[in-house]
């Protein structure tokens, strides 16, 4: 009598489960162009490419305008790719900094997120990673940053930001620490929640904010998602250079919890992998780390979906 063999399941295929994790995804932090940074995509072709990946949402983030226009303009003409655009208004010096008429603009035609100063805060210009190591670098000379901080000198959330705070709170958008330092996030951030503000991000805390895990756990604690940029972790293949370890992304992780962190690009400079390629590799590394699929949709999509409002 002749035995019937049962056949075995083929094993998934790594590019083929990364794909699969990718469906949903979101990035909350992509740098395509116009900028007067050098930019290897546009905001079209960088919505072409989360389309093709199957994202379902994405934000574009430049440090001197809001993209905010655009991503309503593409989200009417565009919106046959199924991924939704936003942006936010980032309080530097090109939109007046601390400037409570931007962000009433910004939030009345659909911006998602206030950032308090990055390239034009006081801790971004005297940090090394800073203005010192040409960071940021534009395609033309600039005026030199009006350096801005939130807090007064008697140690104080400024009148000027507390409006701002109020603004985020009465529509419910999202509050990132920028390049704030820790210690002047953590103040902004306890007079932002004073103030009823309930969505709170804090993007790459190891990278110029000088947060350490303790502060992560901190933050966690007050109710912030905690936003690493996977550039760090991942290797590139347009530029020679060497990613952090794995261990480091493991530690922040667990230091912030799967259920507060979100990995994001900040990708589509110049001579950098477009953010696409570099969630497929951060996705690798997170896989290697034993992290689960559950886990990784958490920190890709599930996460930034809730500090959106878009899992109600």
């Amino acid at each position: 009598m002749a035995t019937t063999l049962t056949p075995q399941p083929i094993e998934e295929d790594l590019e083929d489960r990364v794909s699969r994790l990718l469906v949903g995804a979101v990035d909350m932090h992509c740098h395509s162009g116009p900028s007067v940074m050098p930019r290897d995509l546009n905001h079209i072709e960088a919505l072409e490419e989360a389309s093709a990946a199957g994202f379902r949402a994405m934000l574009i983030k430049d440090h001197y305008y809001s993209a905010t226009p655009i991503t309503e303009l593409l989200n009417q003409t565009h919106g046959h790719l199924n991924v939704a655009l936003f942006s936010g208004v980032p309080l530097n010096n090109a939109v007046g900094g601390f400037n409570k008429y931007a962000v009433d603009h910004g939030i009345a035609l659909g911006a998602k997120l206030v950032w308090m100063p990055t390239f034009a805060s006081k801790n971004h210009y005297d940090s090394p990673f800073g203005i010192k190591a040409n960071f940021p670098h534009t395609t033309k000379k600039m005026i030199m940053f009006d350096p801005l901080t939130p807090i007064d000198p008697d140690g104080e959330v400024k009148d000027e930001v507390k409006e701002i705070l109020d603004l985020i709170a009465a529509n419910d958008v999202i509050l990132s620490g920028g390049h704030l330092h820790i210690s002047e996030i953590f103040t902004v951030f306890e007079e932002a929640l004073k103030r009823g503000v309930t969505r709170l991000l804090v993007n790459h805390p190891s990278f110029i904010i000088d947060a350490t895990h303790d502060d992560i756990r901190a933050l966690v604690e007050m109710g912030a998602y905690i936003e690493h940029s996977l550039c760090m972790f991942v290797r590139m293949s347009k530029v020679a250079r060497n990613p952090l370890p794995p261990e480091a992304l493991d530690g922040l992780i667990k230091a912030g919890t799967v259920d507060r962190t979100i990995l994001a690009s900040d990708l589509g400079q110049i001579g950098n992998d477009h953010p696409v390629l570099g969630f497929r590799n951060v996705i690798k590394v997170c896989l290697g780390l034993g992290y689960s699929e559950e886990d990784i949709r958490k920190m890709i999509s599930l996460n930034p979906l809730r500090l959106l409002g878009m899992d109600e």
